[in-house]
Parts: C-alpha cells; structure tokens; sequence
C-alpha cells in the first residue's frame, strides 16, 4: 500500500490565500531571475575575458557567481511554474534532485565565502607572498575540494530520503523542494535525516563562520599596524564587499532559521517569504555589491557598454 502512495507525485505551494495575486507575483520574480542571470552572467564573462582580472580573489568570485546561478536555477522553474501555470506536481526523482542541488549550492556558498576571506587574510597579513601561496593550482584545488565538500557531503540525506515510503499528505510547504520539508511528510524512522543535518550545519556553515571571523580579526589587528591611514582604508576597501557578501548571507541565513525556530507565530506566508529571500537576496545583490565597490569590475563593465554602444 505504501509503495501506491509513495508514487503519487508531491504538490508543492505558491503563496496561500493570495493566489488571485500569483500571476503579479509571478513578474516580480521573473524580473529578479533575469537580473540574477545577467548581472552574475557579466561577471563570469568579465573575468574570463578581461585579462585586469586574473587574480585568485576574481577567480574566487567567478565560483561565487557561478554557486548563485545555480542556486537560481535551481529554484526558479518550479516557483515559476506554480505562479505562473499553477504547475504544482513534481515528480519523487525531480523532488529529491532539486533537493540535492539547493541543499549542496547552500553549502558550497558558505564554503566559498570562506576561501574569500582566506584570500584577504593572505593579500592583507602577507602580500609580498600572495601570488606564490595563491597559484593558479591551488585555486583550482581549493575551488574544487570547496565544491565537492558540497556536493557529497549532503549525498547521504537525499539517498535515505528517496528511500522512505510516503504514507502523509503528499503537499510541500513551498514552490521548492527541501529536505527538511519532504521528510515530514515520511512514513519512517526519521532520526538519521534529523541529526545528520544538524552535524553538517555545525561542521560547515558554522565552522565557516568562525574562521570568517578569525579571518577578520587577523585582517583587522594587521591592519591596525599600518602607520599610513591611506595605506589602512585602501586595506580595509578591499574588503568591504567580500564583508558585505557575509553578512548578506549569515543575516538571510539568521531570518530562515529563526522564522522555523519561531514559525507557530507567524503565517506560512511569512516562512515562504523568508526562503524566498534566503535563495534569492545573496545571488541578485552579490553583483550588485561587487560591482559598486570593485574598480577593476566597474571599469570592466563600462568598457563592455562603451563597446557595445560603438
């Protein structure tokens, strides 16, 4: 009987009782998805083809950029879907696929954040040798060890997840799918998919935070021992948008997890809100962050409108 059940298709949710507002809806957030697909679509193409920008710290950027497209896409087609079509079933493969990959962009995204703040840390605490410790080869080993800490770490709690039966109500709180969302909805014993995740969140998303933090205060107490104040705001200037990029995401971060903390006080409108903003605020304002505080990117953008416009 479970076998029956578990086939039939999950149904994921728009924005209960404002469904006459969908399609209003909908346009919002076709025009944020555009935004995030060309703003972090140029940076890509920037740093491959403006030769100003071959350093680590805009390699960096490119893995950040490409994380936030992923996570864009990601999401968007079936919260487009259900706004727009009222597209609401997905199939138990599609579910956990989508699962997977917004489960392991979040943990890449935190992963890169950090190597950002490594790349500081060493351009600040130790210029002379930057370009020696940071080689073109080792970026490419930290990028990649970056990216499949998270892409296998969270392969065990998508494999036990497509393994449960599926006996409840077969409706998701959301347009997306989500492990701690399908999982409630499980006929089993749930205990290993309850604990699993919160070992990962203290040895990735927390563990990064502290040595972000670390980081800075490293940067800060270097910092503090240059004598010419220029040479200390230019210091501190670099850093400011990898900063701005952190608190962007450890606040949205911060928001979701007290909105579940807390979620018997608000409306189910406010938790899709807040997820919403947790997938979509870092990858459309990231570009945006870069953009204005970074010459090297600024000046690589006027060039391309200059060459377009001519």
């Amino acid at each position: 009987m479970w076998s029956n059940i578990s086939a039939v298709p999950f149904l994921l949710t728009g924005f209960p009782g404002l469904e006459i507002f969908h399609p209003w809806i909908s346009v919002s957030f076709f025009v944020i998805y555009v935004s995030i697909l060309l703003s972090n679509g140029t940076l890509l193409f920037l740093i491959r083809e403006d030769h100003t920008l071959r350093e680590p710290m805009y390699y960096f950027l490119a893995i950040l950029a490409a994380t936030d497209l992923g996570v864009t896409w990601t999401t968007m087609p079936t919260v487009l879907g259900v706004l727009w079509l009222n597209h609401r079933e997905i199939s138990h493969g599609a579910c956990y696929f989508q699962a997977y990959l917004i489960h392991s962009f979040s943990i890449v995204e935190s992963g890169v954040l950090l190597i950002m703040a490594y790349d500081r840390l060493i351009a600040i605490c130790n210029p002379l040798r930057y370009t020696s410790i940071l080689t073109n080869t080792k970026v490419m080993k930290i990028g990649l060890g970056v990216l499949m800490r998270g892409f296998i770490f969270i392969v065990p709690i998508i494999i036990t997840l497509s393994q449960f039966p599926y006996c409840k109500s077969h409706v998701l709180s959301y347009a997306f799918c989500l492990h701690q969302d399908v999982i409630k909805l499980a006929c089993a014993d749930i205990t290993f998919n309850r604990l699993y995740p919160i070992a990962l969140v203290s040895l990735t998303g927390f563990l990064d935070s502290v040595l972000i933090l670390i980081s800075y205060i490293l940067i800060l107490k270097t910092i503090k021992g240059i004598a010419s104040g220029k040479e200390k705001a230019k210091a501190l200037n670099t850093c400011v948008s990898h900063i701005s990029c952190v608190l962007v995401f450890y606040v949205t971060v911060t928001g979701l997890t007290l909105t579940h903390q807390f979620g018997k006080y608000v409306s189910h409108v406010v938790h899709i809100i807040m997820s919403c903003i947790y997938f979509l605020f870092p990858p459309f304002v990231n570009p945006i962050i870069y953009s204005i505080k970074t010459k090297q990117i600024q000046n690589g953008i006027n060039h391309l409108l200059s060459f377009h416009r001519n």
